[in-house]
């Protein structure tokens, strides 16, 4: 029926396995383009104190000529031009091709402050692009550094495979019918020839990774939602973001489940088949 179980299941999970799709490249990419070092370009102090230096000069610049600004503005008042200033059309042509002598151009210098003040802008924001690259070079120098270092090129390497065998499944239509797991203690074995308790150990350390991916999976969604909430809430929209928030977190934990059955043994796994259906 269409009120049964197995069609809203099914029907919340494709939107959840899309989010987790999405959610799951952006981390795919993210996460060693943050930690790896290859991605690191090279960041001196030189190169630092060289921009901040150029920020110097135009904050300088900007006061300078904000100086000469105000200087002919008092300037301008103590002759009386701002209180008999010519009004109506004409006038205006009159203060246009008129000029004071030893008076500034304040519309030409009001531009170049414009323009400075943008740069200044530029030229900040780079320079904490550099300093947050040299503390990301100074991290990645440490162990914890180095671990995730390597943890980024694992799963990069680990990333490219899944999508190499995803898409086999996808082509030859083809379902899983081990998990990675017991697969991998499997492989192992057989290349190594010693005696290993396989069904044992790959139940044990298959349920251990299961927890480990709902863990860090949710922590990463709630995470992502949390500065995704910070971004775009106010006064008004805050309930009905928390409202959308909690959909989604139930659509990706139902869809977690959904998907965490293919690294579970297969006398575990129809546990849940059997509790949400054949899906």
């Amino acid at each position: 029926g269409i009120l049964s179980i197995e069609q809203l299941i099914s029907r919340v999970g494709v939107i959840g396995v899309t989010l987790m799709a999405l959610l799951s490249g952006f981390g795919a990419v993210n996460c060693p383009y943050t930690y790896m070092s290859y991605f690191l370009r090279n960041v001196t102090d030189a190169d630092i104190l060289a921009l901040e230096r150029r920020l110097l000069q135009t904050m300088d610049m900007i006061v300078s000529k904000k100086k000469r600004i105000a200087v002919a503005h008092r300037t301008m008042f103590q002759r009386g031009e701002v209180h008999n200033r010519p009004t109506g059309f004409w006038g205006m042509i009159k203060s246009v091709t008129t000029s004071v002598p030893g008076s500034e151009n304040l519309s030409l210098i009001q531009q170049e402050v414009d323009a400075l003040e943008e740069l200044s802008r530029q030229l900040f924001l780079e320079t904490a692009d550099l300093h947050a690259t040299k503390e990301r070079i100074e991290y990645s120098k440490t162990f914890q550094g180095k671990y995730f270092n390597f943890l980024g090129y694992f799963f990069s390497i680990y990333c490219v495979w899944k999508i190499f065998m995803a898409t086999i499944n996808i082509v030859f239509d083809r379902v899983g019918k081990t998990d990675p797991v017991t697969r991998g203690i499997e492989i192992t074995v057989n290349y190594l020839g010693i005696q290993f308790d396989v069904k044992f150990w790959s139940q044990h350390i298959s349920f251990i990774l299961v927890g480990i991916i709902i863990v860090t999976s949710i922590r990463g969604l709630l995470i992502t939602l949390t500065k995704f909430f910070y971004a775009i809430s106010s006064s008004k929209s805050s309930n009905v973001i928390v409202l959308l928030l909690a959909q989604i977190m139930g659509m990706y934990f139902v869809s977690s489940v959904l998907l965490i059955r293919m690294s579970m043994p297969p006398e575990y796994r129809t546990i849940i088949t059997e509790v949400l259906g054949e899906l």
